[in-house]
């Protein structure tokens, strides 16, 4: 299908998914104000553009290697709001598969170049984050099509974003970005399950097995409540254990302020709930770009709480 083609640059740009970019540009961006704030770090403001944009690199590379697989395999021939290039008819499988691997070499070479910068540890960490784009899609075991892309990207585009971008900082590997990190990690499988949910009749066709089409419509409503509300419930959950607890550094109650963003939780929750009679024809298949947003607005919540208890600290001074 084929419909008004941009020009050059602003097709390739919206062949990689800029809306999806919270998912890695986030936990690059929270890694980095914990290393500041908790990990002693002095700001490496070269490291931290090399990893952010070799994030953002290894996450287009992994869009555009989906849009190929899903198009070859017939899962995505319909067009939505947030549609790749691909099904689009802006570019043809073999354009988006060179895309692809360009994007792979970008973010590898930039890999490298923190490796050589700060050693070791973040070339495990790069390693298995790029093992988890290439196996994704391809390979015996393929991570999307056997249930495993939800936890391909809690894991990539998480926990592992917010830990090598404290390692990058510090130079060290530390527990506190990878638990501190898991909310809004959990919110970036909200995006994923969301698309996948609007594709279960397509993907539950094409033989694919995601955790949508596993739990079918209903209970993917109730997964989907899960992935919304639980990263709300790990905060509080952790401000107060850190309260009672000695467990050092504590999650500060400034991290509270991530509340904020609930009330889009529930907004977007109805709009799941009323998928059926949306109020708008868009609700429910943009329902991805939605939870990004989400994922958008709790991440620089997080953010802002690290920030503010710096300001509280140095106030109390």
């Amino acid at each position: 299908m084929t419909t008004d083609k941009p020009g050059f640059l602003k097709t390739w740009f919206l062949a990689t998914r800029p809306f999806s970019w919270t998912a890695s540009t986030m936990p690059v961006l929270f890694g980095t104000v914990l290393a500041l704030a908790f990990g002693g770090a002095t700001m490496h403001w070269g490291r931290f553009l090399l990893a952010l944009v070799g994030m953002v690199s290894l996450h287009s590379a992994s869009n555009l290697f989906n849009d190929v697989s899903d198009h070859k395999k017939g899962l995505d021939v319909q067009v939505n709001p947030v549609s790749g290039a691909v099904v689009r008819g802006w570019l043809s499988r073999s354009q988006a598969l060179t895309g692809a691997i360009l994007f792979l070499l970008v973010g590898v070479t930039l890999g490298g170049s923190l490796v050589y910068l700060v050693g070791m540890p973040i070339l495990y960490i790069g390693l298995a984050g790029v093992a988890s784009i290439l196996l994704y899609d391809a390979g015996p075991v393929s991570l999307k099509f056997h249930a495993l892309g939800d936890l391909a990207v809690f894991i990539n585009f998480g926990v592992l974003g917010a830990l090598g971008a404290w390692t990058v900082q510090t130079g060290s590997v530390s527990w506190l970005p990878g638990v501190w990190a898991i909310p809004m990690s959990i919110l970036v499988i909200g995006i994923l399950h969301a698309n996948n949910w609007r594709d279960i009749p397509s993907d539950t066709k094409g033989g694919v097995r995601t955790v949508a089409n596993l739990l079918g419509d209903h209970r993917s409503l109730s997964y989907y409540g899960f992935l919304l509300f639980a990263p709300f419930a790990f905060v509080v959950s952790y401000v107060a254990v850190s309260g009672l607890g000695h467990l050092e550094p504590r999650m500060p109650w400034t991290f509270l302020v991530t509340l904020l963003a609930l009330p889009l939780a529930v907004k977007l929750f109805r709009r799941g709930a009323s998928r059926h009679q949306p109020v708008s024809p868009t609700d429910f298949v943009a329902l991805d770009g939605a939870s990004a947003q989400l994922n958008l607005v709790f991440s620089l919540l997080c953010v802002a709480a690290v920030g503010l208890n710096v300001l509280v600290q140095r106030v109390l001074q």
